[in-house]
């Protein structure tokens, strides 16, 4: 059975915590009654929140097109398909470390680094920033023109590429 309590407390639903407390405590066998139906709504609400988030991070993420690791042919590219697999549980950001893709035009790049990324939003809950090389270097250009310096490179995850 789930704990209704944590629940709302986890959403931040300090009113309706409240108040379910009060009623549980007056109401007895007929507020159990209702527990099914707070359950979904509690349910709803978080399934919500998490769509929520993930559209607001994929939008912050400015990747330039949606792409996934379904959608890349391994068989049509030179790249180590087991090293990408491993690269996608973004294991490598818990140390720091970073990725870098090297290779020429239509070698499929930009399409890995957006998948790694959209893996990181939507199953790591990452937060997730593409830059193409020539952005990331005019944006650091123009913070270091404007005396903020640096302030890229302390944001959040940064995916280069």
């Amino acid at each position: 059975m789930r704990e209704l309590m944590s629940e709302f407390k986890e959403l931040r639903l300090v009113g309706m915590a409240g108040a379910w407390e009060e009623l549980a405590a007056n109401g007895g066998s007929r507020i159990e009654a209702s527990r099914w139906l707070i359950e979904q709504l509690l349910q709803a609400e978080h399934t919500d929140r998490v769509m929520r988030s993930i559209g607001y991070q994929m939008h912050a993420a400015r990747f330039p097109v949606h792409r996934d690791l379904a959608g890349f042919d391994f068989e049509q590219s030179k790249v180590n398909q087991k090293l990408i697999r491993q690269l996608a549980d973004l294991s490598f950001t818990e140390e720091a470390q970073n990725v870098v893709f090297i290779g020429g035009t239509g070698t499929g790049k930009t399409h890995l680094a957006t998948a790694l990324g959209v893996s990181g939003i939507t199953h790591h809950s990452k937060r997730v920033r593409f830059f193409s090389t020539v952005d990331l270097v005019n944006a650091l250009e123009q913070e270091k023109a404007a005396g903020k310096a640096g302030r890229i490179a302390l944001g959040c995850c940064a995916w280069i590429w």
